[in-house]
């Protein structure tokens, strides 16, 4: 006697869907049995926003940010944004914590990842030329990098830190220390050491 399963469609849905971040099996199943109890026309809004997605929207050709299809972003669009600073991110992802600080008025600069021999990804499959022309083209500009502060993006910092040597501009980058609410005893030895070292007077 044949095992009940699930029909053949819902099966390739629970397959699409657990290809997806952070959704496991049972998040999967969990996702395509709601779509299909709440009637045809979730599943079929779900599906028309992912297809206009992926058809309309691609890479900013200046910073990198999502953009609609061969078009400049909103910040790299905004003519009274600051040129003369340039955040440097790891990914398009990095762009948003940073504008919702409301405080960043310059632009950015997406890599598209960071340094990781381990992984494969090496200084010529990020964006780093382009970051370079731009520099070029804004000379006396203020470049931040922003990127993480493990290993892979202090390699990252620092790579990038020596191309930009030799260029007319000031590269800084990210103050690190301890978050704000937080105790000392809830702090490592590599945060507690950048938050004396970035020590600023009151």
């Amino acid at each position: 006697m044949k095992a009940q399963d699930y029909p053949k469609a819902v099966l390739e849905m629970i397959a699409a869907l657990k290809r997806m971040p952070g959704v496991g099996t049972r998040g999967a199943e969990r996702l395509a049995l709601w779509f299909l109890q709440q009637g045809r026309n979730e599943a079929r809004q779900l599906a028309t926003a992912l297809t206009a997605a992926a058809d309309t929207v691609g890479s900013c050709p200046e910073c990198g940010f999502f953009a609609g299809q061969g078009c400049r972003c909103t910040a790299c669009d905004d003519p009274t944004r600051d040129s003369s600073l340039l955040c440097v991110v790891e990914q398009p992802t990095d762009v948003l914590p940073i504008e919702r600080c409301g405080t960043f008025r310059g632009l950015y600069h997406c890599l598209g990842g960071k340094i990781s021999p381990l992984d494969g990804i090496m200084p010529e499959d990020l964006a780093v030329e382009k970051l370079i022309e731009r520099v070029k083209a804004h000379p006396g500009c203020e470049v931040i990098l922003a990127v993480g502060s493990d290993v892979e993006g202090e390699a990252t910092a620092l790579y990038l830190a020596e191309q930009l040597g030799t260029l007319p501009c000031r590269c800084t980058r990210l103050a690190q220390g301890m978050p704000a609410g937080a105790g000392l005893g809830h702090a490592d030895a590599i945060t507690l050491m950048r938050a004396l070292e970035g020590r600023r007077s009151v």
